[in-house]
């Protein structure tokens, strides 16, 4: 018979990203951040491999990334509102968890599985810092996909990503509710 956590499903039900442009100080302290990177540690992980790490980005470490992105949108020729969009991420921040995936070597666990561990840490950890009251948010964006932005900017190995930035604040205002998807739009029932 399950046991059921109704609180957690009812979280589950109504999470709700916030915009990262929304969050503000005040922010989570380190003693607040261990259990959510904690949370976000305890994700699905086949053959236990960690496949990922984390880089908590404070706010000198932000600020040091927006210029970055100018230097790179402007070597990579990327349109100014590109540029722009992509600094803002990091100029308007406060603090945020780089999740960097980090393959290992496995005769067992297929890298594209060691991806979707990377992922569900993102998830997991955005979850986290929702369920303690915080908002987040999870961004990409074209730097996290330069080389040259996260090897130059974060440090990253030659067989390292970025899985996602999760920015994480205190939420200035709601956003609007949006549309969700029609599950029975996108599910199939197969009994035989």
């Amino acid at each position: 018979m399950p046991n059921p956590n109704p609180a957690a499903m009812e979280f589950l039900l109504t999470r709700r990203s916030r915009p990262a442009k929304t969050l503000d100080v005040p922010i989570p302290t380190r003693a607040d951040l261990y259990p959510l990177l904690t949370a976000a540690g305890r994700s699905p992980d086949h053959g236990k491999l960690e496949p990922w790490r984390f880089i908590v980005l404070e706010r000198a470490a932000l600020s040091r990334l927006a210029s970055l992105v100018d230097a790179r949108g402007a070597q990579l020729n990327r349109s100014p509102e590109d540029i722009s969009k992509a600094r803002m991420q990091f100029a308007d921040g406060h603090l945020a968890v780089a999740v960097i995936e980090a393959q290992k070597p496995s005769e067992k666990i297929p890298p594209l599985e060691q991806t979707y561990s990377a992922g569900a840490a993102c998830l997991a950890l955005l979850n986290a810092a929702l369920a303690s009251g915080w908002g987040a948010n999870w961004l990409s964006g074209w730097p996290a996909h330069d080389r040259g932005f996260v090897e130059e900017g974060l440090g990253l190995a030659a067989h390292e990503r970025v899985a996602g930035f999760i920015h994480i604040g205190t939420e200035r205002s709601a956003p609007p509710e949006r549309p969700r998807p029609d599950i029975d739009a996108i599910t199939t029932w197969m009994s035989e």
